[in-house]
């Protein structure tokens, strides 16, 4: 990638001192109940000469012992900020944990006594740590490397070096692993995006809010940090800023236990099946489940010991009897089972074409012989008919579990462009709508999402499967009056249960079904006006294919 095809916008820093940071404070203390040594801003020189600050949880017992890292900008020192607090629906707590348990990490208290150390990092830039905040830059993967190197080659290391956390723990994990340092032995990537423009600041084109987050709160520069939100205005297309926050998947080869979840489209549900997918390594798992996050995340501390036994400590254990791939098939809220599968996407599956109908809102098994149209008014937000509605009822049980898409013919009518949203949705056998969790602390949520600027309609033809559409996003297609063009929406995996008599409605809507609730701060200009057009039946073979899987 050639660096100089772009500049890093940067906003200063502000640590608020006394206010939640403590600022830096050298020092080690011992917990005898837990056995652990405490050793608090640890400083650890890089390559080029910068000093960051980590924090060290270790046994008492002498001897080397693995080393479990947790990298990310949210801060390692005990802040009195409780951020699972923010979303009330998201069913954790700092309350659950230890006074040592970091926002999205490892709690040391369940890994110190089982014989790991823990590090916690603050990286280049991050809080007290020297020079500049940046997320996901190769310097910041360069950084990663250095540490990674610098944890397995201290006194109290074994020399064996994990990663283990969620959302940016887990998304700086394909980054980090990607470079291939010698001592990292095994990665837990628990939820993390894998593309930094598709899954994280645009979806479909459409710039994300979560943008706003960095920095913000959760990540404090004493310096200068990089201003994700004004490049993401700079750059909205797909170039080469963007490349450089994408690890390459190939590359990473130390064995993954990877957890995805259906639950959390817009975020990191995509961006962990593509990893598990394209990694390289050849002792891989994948677990996906149909709950909120960080809950299941501190559910299953046992099952993440286990893992980084067998390749930490070397304990021949129960890992190499898991299942390639456990799904959860959801039914509704906290209401599925698990199922064991060999791969991912299932070889089964039986992509099945449901043909839309405008005038009856259906969607049917057999093409529309005549051809039709629905449309809507997208100039006022608060209208409730913002949207066109297509629906199946199912006559016979009917799983779908897998990718999925969404094609249109569309045409503007007051505009040369559109923003498309997407939702899936299950009615249940008495016409009422299943919510599942979703984004995080949401539990009102549909069964899936897509997303689709139409001006970025552009296949990227070499990476488009035709279950999954990938777009270019390298330049702007704007359409001319009257123009209806075909497109494909990415609809992000998803499992769900129907019995007979149960309903799929697919939903196309001129707004963010979630914006007004999750990102009030920073809602994103649309480029909607007038009213949207869509054609089915005839020549226009509108179509949402879905994942059909046989009982067997």
């Amino acid at each position: 990638m050639n660096t100089e095809t772009y500049e890093l916008r940067f906003t200063r820093g502000k640590l608020p001192v006394g206010n939640g940071y403590p600022g830096l404070r050298p020092g080690s203390r011992i917990d005898q109940a837990l056995g652990m040594v405490c050793e608090y801003d640890v400083p650890v020189v890089l390559r080029d000469g910068t000093k960051i600050y980590v924090n060290v949880f270790r046994p008492t017992a002498e001897g080397k012992h693995p080393v479990v890292l947790a990298w990310a900008p949210y801060g390692k020192h005990d802040g009195k900020e409780d951020y699972y607090a923010k979303l009330p629906g998201c069913g954790q707590s700092m309350d659950l944990h230890s006074e040592y348990a970091r926002f999205e990490g490892p709690d040391p208290a369940d890994w110190v006594p089982h014989g790991y150390a823990i590090v916690y990092v603050d990286p280049r830039g991050a809080w007290g740590s020297e020079g500049d905040l940046t997320f996901m830059s190769p310097q910041e993967t360069q950084d990663g490397y250095d540490v990674v190197e610098w944890a397995g080659t201290q006194a109290w290391s074994s020399g064996k070096v994990g990663m283990n956390g969620v959302s940016y723990l887990g998304w700086s994990q394909w980054k980090i692993a990607a470079t291939n340092p010698p001592h990292l032995a095994a990665i837990n990537p628990w939820e993390g995006v894998s593309d930094f423009y598709r899954e994280l600041c645009f979806h479909g084109g459409i710039r994300s809010n979560f943008t706003a987050m960095f920095p913000g709160t959760m990540c404090r520069a004493s310096t200068r940090a990089e201003d994700l939100l004004a490049m993401a205005k700079e750059h909205p297309l797909f170039d080469d800023y963007w490349a450089s926050k994408n690890a390459d998947l190939s590359k990473i080869t130390v064995p993954a236990f990877v957890v995805a979840s259906w639950s959390d489209h817009a975020l990191h549900s995509r961006g962990s099946f593509e990893g598990f997918k394209k990694i390289a390594s050849k002792e891989k798992w994948l677990r996906v489940h149909g709950r909120k996050k960080w809950m299941d995340y501190y559910t299953y501390v046992e099952m993440q010991r286990q893992f980084f036994d067998r390749y930490l400590k070397g304990i021949d254990n129960e890992v190499s009897h898991w299942p390639k791939v456990n799904l959860e098939i959801r039914e509704r809220s906290h209401v599925g089972n698990y199922r064991a599968e060999n791969e991912w996407p299932l070889s089964r599956t039986n992509y099945t074409k449901l043909y839309l109908g405008a005038s009856r809102s259906e969607l049917s098994t057999t093409p529309v012989k005549e051809a039709e149209q629905a449309g809507y008014s997208v100039d006022d937000l608060k209208d409730k008919g913002q949207n066109a509605i297509f629906e199946i009822n199912f006559k016979e049980r009917t799983e779908l579990t897998g990718y999925s898409k969404l094609k249109l013919w569309v045409a503007a009518v007051g505009s040369d462009d559109m923003d498309l949203y997407v939702v899936l949705d299950k009615f249940d056998r008495t016409g009422d709508r299943v919510p599942f969790p979703s984004q995080s602390g949401f539990d009102h949520g549909p069964v899936a999402y897509g997303w689709l600027r139409v001006s970025h309609r552009e296949l990227d033809n070499e990476r488009s499967t035709p279950h999954q559409p990938v777009l270019r996003h390298q330049r702007e297609l704007k359409l001319q009056a009257g123009e209806i063009v075909p497109v494909e929406i990415e609809i992000w995996p998803f499992s769900v249960q129907f019995e007979p008599g149960e309903t799929l409605r697919v939903t196309v809507l001129g707004s963010d079904l979630h914006a007004h609730e999750a990102w009030k701060h920073n809602a994103v200009r649309s480029v909607n006006r007038g009213m949207h057009l869509i054609h089915t039946g005839g020549k226009y073979d509108s179509h949402l294919l879905v994942p059909v899987i046989s009982a067997e």
